[in-house]
C-alpha cells in the first residue's frame, strides 16, 4: 500500500498507536488527511510526498496479450477483483478494483497498467460512500476466503498425517527397527504441526 503499511486497517492501527502519521494515504488526500486529524486530535496538512500525491482514482488494466497467466496478481489483490487462471489470461473487474496498485509490482511481464476513471475528481472526492463500501464488503470477504482456504488445507494435511499413522508399514515401506521408528516421529510431527495451525487460524 502507498501508505507503507500492509492494507488500510494495519495504517490504522500503526495511527492508533502513534507509529505512523495521518498524512501517509494519497487516496485519501487533504481531506483524508482532514477528517484523520479531527479523529486524532492531531494537526492536519497536505498528504506526506514520501507516499505520493493526491491524485484521481485509478483501475488497474491488464494488457490480454501479454498475460502469461502467472496468478500473482490474483493473489496481491485485497479485493478479489482479478478473475483468471493458472496459465491463462486475466482480466479485472472494473467496479471491484480500488486502484490500490499491490497488483503492479508482481507483475512479472509488466502488462498491467493504472486508467485514470475519476476524471479531475481526486483524493476523497474520487470515492462515493458505496464505492468505499463495497471495497470493505470485498476486502473483508477476501480475508474470510484466505482464512476458510487455510484451515481446509491444515484440515486435508492432518487427515493425510492420520491415514499413514494408522497403516504405518504400508507407509514406511516395510522399514523396521529404529528407521521405522524415526519416519513414526517424522509423520507425528507434520501430524502435530497441522494440528497447532488449525488452532491458530482466525474464525
Amino acid at each position: 500500500m502507498r501508505c507503507g503499511l500492509p492494507d488500510c486497517a494495519a495504517y490504522a492501527q500503526a495511527i492508533a498507536a502513534g507509529e505512523a502519521g495521518i498524512d501517509q494515504c494519497p487516496p485519501g488526500g487533504a481531506e483524508g488527511v482532514a477528517r484523520l486529524a479531527a479523529l486524532t486530535g492531531r494537526a492536519a496538512g497536505p498528504v506526506n510526498p514520501e507516499h505520493g500525491v493526491e491524485g484521481p482514482r485509478p483501475v488497474a488494466v491488464i494488457d490480454e496479450d501479454w498475460c502469461i497467466g502467472c496468478t500473482l496478481c490474483m493473489k496481491a489483490c485485497p479485493t478479489d477483483a482479478i478473475l483468471g487462471g493458472n496459465k491463462h489470461m486475466h482480466t479485472v473487474i472494473e467496479p471491484w478494483c480500488t486502484g490500490c496498485e499491490l497488483c503492479i509490482p508482481v507483475c512479472p511481464v509488466d502488462c498491467i497498467a493504472l486508467v485514470n476513471v475519476t476524471g479531475e475528481q481526486t483524493g476523497w472526492q474520487a470515492w462515493s460512500a458505496q464505492q468505499a463500501d463495497d471495497g470493505l464488503r470485498r476486502y473483508e470477504a477476501r480475508k474470510l476466503r484466505l482464512a476458510r482456504e487455510a484451515l481446509e488445507h491444515q484440515d486435508q494435511l492432518e487427515a493425510k498425517a492420520q491415514a499413514k499413522l494408522a497403516d504405518l508399514p504400508a507407509h514406511t515401506h516395510g522399514a523396521l527397527g529404529a528407521e521405522a521408528e524415526r519416519k513414526r516421529t517424522v509423520i507425528e510431527a507434520a501430524l502435530a504441526r497441522a494440528r497447532a495451525k488449525r488452532g491458530q487460524a482466525p474464525d
